[in-house]
């Protein structure tokens, strides 16, 4: 007799990865004593501290978000320029630097994320309350000021310590439906009056970056990202996570305040943790994919003719698309931190085509960005930098590695959560497209429900991108094993 899994054996796979890559995926007793000597949000007063709470910040983030990191706010100004502002939690009023929390959150570096738990970098009381931007509460935060051009291109920015109300929870589906005018404005947004221009507001400014960005190279990579539903002990789901208007404003937004603040930085003088992706090391085998798609790429880098080539391909053949996506990510190679120091080389973004680019918005749920924060507030507050040049490269180093080890979590999990759901169906026939040769075998990835696993027969000669019919032969959940065999 099969035994049957559930959720609670999803999260015991995940808790295992999460031990087995060098995670913690608990809080030690001396957090918990931690948090439990905490009366309340972060409180301090001064001239250096202004007042913003009177604008209409929101904050927009999935369905079930709880770790409210950054606000949005604008002003249009008499010519015609935007004031945009985003307001970040000051996770560092309650986390101090080596302070329990602060060592725990040093350790994991991020918060991992799977379908049927989480595992925050910082306790829920502080992540998801105290150092969360929550609706009607007043919070201390960093806001970036950023003055923005009809052609989406940044005039002048500035940072400042603040005060800041939330005056609207928003989630991203709900408000793009509105946007797209496929749905009503969402009941907390209506009820604030002046909320609906200001979002109007946002949205056109967020699309005048995007389109700014687009033209100086910077590449679209929607991939292959399931996300498993659960009901109860049961997953009943996999949903593809779709790219909507509102993802975009919140991705524009922040991608414009980590440039920002990189720049701040440097501009004072010390040293930034920068989030980089190099210059393509294996271009020339990015150059030879394009090619066998009949596009050519320059034999030099080029971030806007990959862009060109990528967005071609999108419309040609948008089913296709992500694999090629994934494919064009692993020959750029992933980000990662390196200590800058200002009139050194920068490396740059390339995949944003940004020189300056930090990571700064997320300090609930990335060390990095709690590292930046600090960092920003010493400059603020005439203070000594909370951070030498060796601590910086070896925390760079460190972020980099643990964040890879995030991801290996959650594309543990994934497969598990994929068998879990595909168990049933053993045996049934699956319309797929083969993604991938690897010394392992063959890989295809099947539509509906979204899923991926390995081919373990074939017949006759399969081509990357080939569409193909399979049977489903194996659903593991344990170890996260699907295979299939062409019909």
């Amino acid at each position: 007799m099969h035994r049957k899994f559930g959720k609670s054996d999803i999260v015991r796979i995940a808790t295992d990865a999460m031990l087995i890559n060098g995670l913690e995926p608990a809080f030690s007793l001396q957090v918990e004593r931690q948090i439990a000597s905490i009366n309340g949000p972060g409180s301090e007063s001064g001239v250096d501290i202004l007042d913003l709470t009177s604008l209409l910040w929101c904050s927009i983030d999935n369905d079930d978000s709880l770790d409210l990191d950054q606000l949005t706010a604008c002003e249009v100004q008499s010519d015609l320029s935007v004031i945009i502002y985003v307001a970040v939690a000051d996770v560092d009023a309650l986390v101090k630097k080596g302070s329990a929390v602060d060592n725990h959150a040093q350790n994991n570096t991020t918060s991992v994320y799977t379908s049927a738990h989480v595992f925050p970098m910082l306790p829920l009381r502080l992540s998801t309350d105290l150092t969360s931007l929550n609706q009607d509460q007043n919070r201390l935060a960093l806001v970036t000021i950023m003055k923005i051009d009809g052609h989406g291109a940044v005039i002048s920015s500035t940072v400042e310590r603040a005060l800041v109300k939330n005056k609207a929870q928003l989630a991203y589906d709900a408000l793009s439906a509105w946007i797209e005018g496929d749905g009503d404005l969402p009941p907390a947004a209506s009820v604030v009056s002046g909320m609906e221009n200001q979002l109007r507001c946002q949205d056109r400014v967020a699309q005048e970056l995007r389109l700014h960005r687009h033209k100086k190279g910077s590449l679209e990579f929607p991939t292959f990202q399931p996300e498993a539903v659960f009901e109860g002990e049961h997953v009943v789901a996999i949903k593809q996570q779709e790219q909507n208007r509102a993802r975009q404003l919140i991705e524009e937004f922040m991608i414009a305040t980590n440039s920002c603040t990189a720049h701040f930085l440097a501009d004072r003088g010390g040293a930034s943790l920068r989030r980089v992706v190099k210059s393509p090391e294996r271009w020339m085998r990015i150059v030879e994919v394009a090619h066998e798609y009949g596009y050519s790429l320059p034999y030099e880098p080029s971030a806007m003719a990959l862009e060109n080539f990528l967005a071609a391909r999108h419309e040609a053949d948008p089913l296709r698309f992500p694999d090629l996506s994934l494919v064009i990510i692993k020959l750029m190679g992933s980000g990662e931190y390196v200590v800058e120091m200002p009139g050194e080389h920068t490396y740059g973004h390339f995949g944003l085509a940004e020189r300056d680019y930090t990571h700064s918005t997320a300090p609930n749920r990335r060390f990095p960005d709690l590292i930046t924060l600090r960092m920003m507030k010493a400059i603020l507050t005439n203070s000594p930098s909370p951070y030498n040049v060796d601590e910086l490269e070896y925390l760079a180093a460190h972020c980099t590695r643990q964040e890879d080890a995030a991801r290996k979590v959650e594309r543990r999990v994934r497969k598990s959560e994929a068998a879990l759901l595909l168990g049933p169906m053993i045996g049934h026939h699956f319309h797929g497209i083969v993604t991938g040769h690897a010394d392992k075998g063959t890989w295809v990835r099947i539509v509906t429900p979204p899923a991926e696993g390995r081919l373990i027969s074939k017949i006759g000669k399969i081509k990357v991108g080939q569409e193909i019919t399979v049977k489903l032969v194996l659903a593991d959940v344990e170890r996260g094993f699907i295979d299939f065999e062409r019909m």
